[in-house]
């Protein structure tokens, strides 16, 4: 493929459903920040990151998961949205987002039962079903949600949606991927409920789609809204492709407006590469976006593997996926965009990272504190350090955070 055939691919408009156009074919998906103040509000230095990142050419901005109940967090430092407390600082996060001329939308999630025990003595989950995968002594046995409690949720998320309309960002997406709440009512092993919320999978759905209801209410009929949504739980009596193309065909019908493909939860963390499937293609998820192609017109993006421009273009021209999404390439490089828009045969320096000694690497999760600390670098208006050694990584991590910033912590 030529220069110019690839940057042509990648500086393409996308038209979405709801009638709103995205610049170019580029996303940035959510990343683990933890960038939110001490109260839980917007940081300058999530300002400041979001001006790199639009700076350096990314269409459209995901942010990281906004949490829409402060008494549910998924970990620490994750921003809340629940009320105009922060209106503020929310529009300045905004504007940053929107200061290059591309979109910004925030990613609003409920962790339900993936809280850790310092966080949530006692979470909420669809089922009273704990984690399993040796997750037991860092999140506690949730306790099942009542009607009326699921309800307040949907509104939350509602209402939050609201607020992000109001604060100036441009679009935004619900995370239904990863186990978290929204997953784990998708999933048959979580959810054993009997009532409205469960006992098949049309039920397994009611909430993913009451959500998007409740968002679409908020925000009215030309506003972007996605969906980050699980291809599967790879887990035994878990969530399988066959029901997430199930719910990829009732949310097209509600009217999503673009789904973002991913995998796994923190028992089988696929969407970090573990069990993932991964061929010659780089991007993990492929096949299953070639699968929601067949059946659905709705705009697709794939986030996971992604690391050479070649392998980006072919994803694009083969019609599988409509938008490349990027995570840690970005946290690396927030000017690679500007380098795939001008056809350049751009190569992630994403790495694989060891101390050495494998089981400090997962204990201090060093797959995602080593990129926290890039995003913490550029977020302080410094670049990032693709050098930066495991070992000086984690000194970094423990000095700034403590011992608890080791404690069950998400990829993206």
């Amino acid at each position: 493929m030529t220069p110019a055939e690839r940057a042509r691919l990648f500086a393409a408009p996308l038209a979405l459903p709801c009638g709103a156009e995205l610049p170019n074919r580029v996303l940035k998906s959510a990343m683990s920040e933890i960038l939110g103040t001490r109260d839980h509000g917007v940081s300058p230095g999530l300002v400041r990151l979001y001006e790199v990142w639009a700076a350096g050419g990314t269409g459209t901005l995901v942010t990281g998961n906004v949490m829409v109940d402060r008494r549910a967090l998924g970990e620490p430092g994750n921003v809340v949205l629940e009320d105009d407390r922060d209106a503020e600082a929310f529009a300045r996060w905004a504007a940053a987002g929107r200061s290059a001329g591309g979109h910004v939308w925030v990613q609003l999630n409920h962790p339900g039962k993936q809280s850790p025990r310092f966080l949530s003595k006692q979470p909420v989950a669809p089922s009273a079903i704990p984690l399993g995968a040796g997750l037991e002594r860092a999140f506690a046995a949730p306790r099942e949600l009542e009607d009326g409690e699921v309800i307040d949720i949907i509104e939350r998320f509602g209402r939050a949606a609201g607020l992000v309309k109001a604060a100036g960002f441009t679009g935004l997406q619900i995370h239904g991927a990863h186990g978290y709440l929204v997953s784990q009512f998708l999933s048959p092993h979580h959810n054993q409920r009997t009532d409205r919320w469960g006992g098949s999978p049309e039920k397994r759905r009611a909430f993913v789609l009451a959500v998007y209801e409740a968002v679409r209410g908020a925000v009215g009929p030309g506003f972007p809204v996605s969906i980050k949504l699980n291809s599967a739980d790879f887990r035994q009596g878990g969530f399988t492709e066959e029901e997430s193309l199930a719910v990829v065909g009732a949310l097209e019908a509600a009217g999503i407006d673009l789904i973002e493909v991913s995998g796994g939860t923190y028992e089988a963390p696929a969407m970090s590469g573990a069990k993932a499937e991964r061929g010659p293609r780089e991007a993990y998820f492929l096949r299953f976006a070639e699968a929601v192609r067949a059946q659905a017109k709705v705009p697709v993006a794939v986030t996971g593997g992604f690391r050479s421009a070649d392998a980006m273009a072919e994803a694009l021209a083969s019609g599988a996926v409509d938008v490349v999404g990027l995570a840690r390439p970005l946290a690396l490089e927030p000017d690679l965009p500007l380098r795939l828009l001008a056809g350049e045969e751009a190569v992630s320096q994403v790495r694989r990272l060891s101390t050495g000694v494998k089981a400090l690497d997962r204990m201090a999760m060093l797959e995602v504190t080593w990129y926290e600390v890039q995003l913490a670098r550029l977020a302080a208006g410094k670049s990032t350090n693709p050098r930066l050694g495991p070992w000086r990584s984690l000194a970094s991590t423990l000095a700034k955070q403590g011992t608890q910033a080791f404690r069950m912590r998400r990829a993206r």
